[in-house]
């Protein structure tokens, strides 16, 4: 009986809460899966969301090089009110994802990226400020 009342409180609590976010419709899906394994799959929701993915096995049959190849690509609007858009390969060679809004390396490998200010002063900071040292204590 107590397993019961517990099921139906945790029940009730999870339906509580998918009440409260607000329902965004599927505009179009499509997806078409063949027999040799590839695939082809896209969405888009009626708040901006698109996605859509493709995907194979290269080298099907040979053991050793057989490697599933996905290409894809997304596009949303963030948070802050920025358009993303995002795609990427995903091969053996890994995950490659490709946007704007992504990190990028420095060119030069030999030199590094300059100290961000912020950081830069509080390094300032605590070469000026050292804290004293206390003698270490033998046990």
């Amino acid at each position: 009986m107590k397993s019961v009342v517990v099921l139906l409180c945790v029940f009730t609590v999870t339906l509580g809460a998918t009440l409260n976010e607000p329902y965004i419709p599927i505009i179009s899906q499509d997806t078409d899966v063949s027999f040799d394994g590839s695939y082809r799959s896209a969405f888009e929701t009626a708040n901006g969301i698109k996605s859509q993915e493709e995907g194979f096995l290269k080298n099907a049959g040979n053991k050793d090089a057989e490697a599933e190849e996905v290409h894809g690509a997304v596009s949303y609007t963030s948070p802050e009110g920025i358009p993303i858009q995002l795609a990427y390969t995903a091969n053996e060679n890994g995950f490659q994802p490709q946007g704007a809004h992504l990190p990028v390396a420095p060119i030069d490998t030999n030199t590094p990226p300059p100290i961000p200010p912020a950081i830069l002063r509080s390094l300032e900071y605590i070469a000026a400020h050292p804290e004293p040292q206390e003698p270490l204590r033998r046990l």
